[in-house]
């Protein structure tokens, strides 16, 4: 059985890290092939690839200056609808 999400208690821990806005970094793995769609949610950030060992994943990571916990709750909502994507 799959833990419920706690969204607000997520929230909370966000808005407990400091003042926003604030330089958030978002790390992925997503299945090797899915890197452009996790892209997509990132149009004006660098993001860094690193190819796992064996090849069939890919981690991803994104420095991106937010505004506030709900926007990145915004991302990681969105991500969560890509096939395969694991949030760290």
């Amino acid at each position: 059985m799959q833990k419920k999400f706690d969204k607000a208690g997520f929230k909370e821990k966000l808005e407990a890290v400091g003042q926003f806005p604030m330089l958030y970094m978002f790390k992925f793995i997503v299945p090797k092939g899915q890197e452009q769609e996790i892209a997509k949610l990132f149009p004006k950030n660098e993001i860094s690839l690193k190819p796992s060992s064996g090849g069939k994943y890919v981690s991803t990571t994104i420095q991106m200056m937010v505004d506030s916990s709900d926007q990145i709750m915004d991302i990681y909502e969105q991500a969560s609808s890509i096939e395969g994507v694991i949030a760290l």
